[in-house]
């Protein structure tokens, strides 16, 4: 298999498959950085004989490494025309760099130990969505570190019964993922631990999305009142907001890694079904996604408008709007933070503060504007009543020299019969 490769996708990464020189040429060559793909775990698949020996020696004598697709990436790998397998939803491509060319290129034969067993394809495809998943968990535990407070202080400062339960769970799962890098499997014993801990996650996870709508719907109805109640329920959800998304951060990630674990108990007891149950894992995980998206855009939404709002008002409230314009651009940059962690697509922007003199030279610039309409208005308000004024002063004019005209007349007539 020398001078040729392997490339396997799944929409969110890239497994390079071949020698190891091979391998470390592509990824140098295209400027990629990975992570080490376990295969060697795939050999579980293959049970036991004679069979299971010959695919254990190529599994070993074979390097594979993992690439995370981000959209450049992704749009560098598009010039090698993968093509769709007969396990759903992954791609695959081979490439061979014969001789003296310096560029790889896609070749339709190849030694293809990979793409001609379903089996060890379906497998590599269901390890790919683990690092897939243990990439978000790493990023997670990124952002958590980097906010005020760490979640397990967040969850400790709870009363909550939901929360408290929250914290064994954890480490619980912990202590089974430390096992698991240990002993390179999720036995029956180290999976009997962690089965009961998904409807506690889920209730903590709908338990903070219930306190982030809470937020939002004070929000909006302070909108409505005095910009003081609106500056103190902005000021409430700067300060819990980001604890809440704190505790969602962590339930997604402890829900990853139920899945990873399961991805590893499926692989080990039952093959033939990994593929169906990657599917399934990914389809629950989008729905998760889908839920947490809808109510931080809403939450977004209405801090957004709540910063409209104040800065109607900030020329009679130069404290305090601009003041409710910080703690929506706060949570606003939390929201999109969170969602760049957990790969959710986010397009709100912050709101500008707008300063009391640009609010009063705004109005100045409306009263200039009504005052010059209001002049037109009475300069031709009283054109029309000068000449409606003359208008009657000329008909009242004609009207006493008629009235004048008939009194002379009738005076001469009275003077001839006299």
């Amino acid at each position: 298999m020398d001078n040729e490769i392997q490339l396997i996708s799944d929409g969110d990464g890239l497994a390079v498959i071949g020698t190891p020189t091979d391998v470390e040429r592509f990824l140098v060559s295209e400027g990629l950085s990975s992570k080490d793909l376990g295969l060697q775990r795939l050999k579980s698949v293959f049970g036991t004989g004679a069979a299971a020996a010959q695919a254990g020696s190529e599994i070993a004598a074979t390097s594979g490494r993992w690439v995370k697709l981000t959209t450049e990436s992704a749009q560098r790998l598009n010039k090698f025309g993968l093509m769709e397998t007969k396990t759903p939803g992954v791609s695959h491509a081979m490439l061979g760099k014969p001789g003296s060319i310096k560029s790889w290129l896609q070749i339709e034969k190849g030694a293809g130990s990979f793409l001609t067993n379903p089996a060890r394809l379906a497998g590599a495809a269901g390890i790919m969505a683990q690092l897939a998943m243990q990439q978000t968990m790493d990023e997670i535990t990124d952002y958590l570190a980097t906010i005020d407070e760490k979640v397990d202080d967040v969850l400790r400062a709870q009363k909550d019964a939901v929360l408290a339960r929250m914290i064994g769970v954890d480490l619980v799962i912990e202590e089974t993922m430390t096992v698991r890098e240990q002993v390179g499997r999720v036995s029956e014993v180290t999976w009997s631990k962690v089965q009961a801990a998904p409807a506690t996650i889920a209730d903590t996870q709908a338990y903070a999305l219930r306190q982030l709508d809470a937020l939002a719907e004070k929000v909006e109805r302070k909108s409505k009142s005095k910009i003081g109640d609106l500056a103190t329920a902005a000021n409430e959800a700067e300060s819990h907001a980001q604890e809440w998304l704190a505790v969602l951060a962590r339930c997604f990630q402890l829900q990853d890694a139920i899945a990873v674990l399961e991805l590893d108990r499926v692989l080990d007891t039952a093959p033939e079904e990994l593929d169906r149950h990657r599917l399934g894992l990914r389809a629950a995980r989008q729905n998760r996604l889908d839920l947490i998206s809808r109510s931080t855009e809403r939450l977004v939404a209405r801090m957004n408008a709540a910063a409209g709002t104040a800065n109607t008002k900030v020329l009679l409230h130069p404290t305090k709007s601009p003041a409710v314009v910080r703690s929506s651009n706060h949570v606003v940059t939390g929201v999109h933070d969170f969602h760049g962690r957990l790969g959710i697509e986010s397009g709100r922007r912050s709101s500008d503060a707008k300063r009391w003199v640009d609010a009063a030279a705004e109005a100045r610039d409306k009263a200039l504007a009504s005052g010059a309409k209001g002049v037109n208005a009475a300069r031709s308000l009283g054109n029309e009543t000068l000449d409606r004024a003359n208008s009657v002063k000329g008909k009242l004019s004609s009207g006493i020299a008629e009235l004048t005209r008939r009194r002379s007349g009738d005076e001469a007539a009275h003077d001839e019969e006299g």
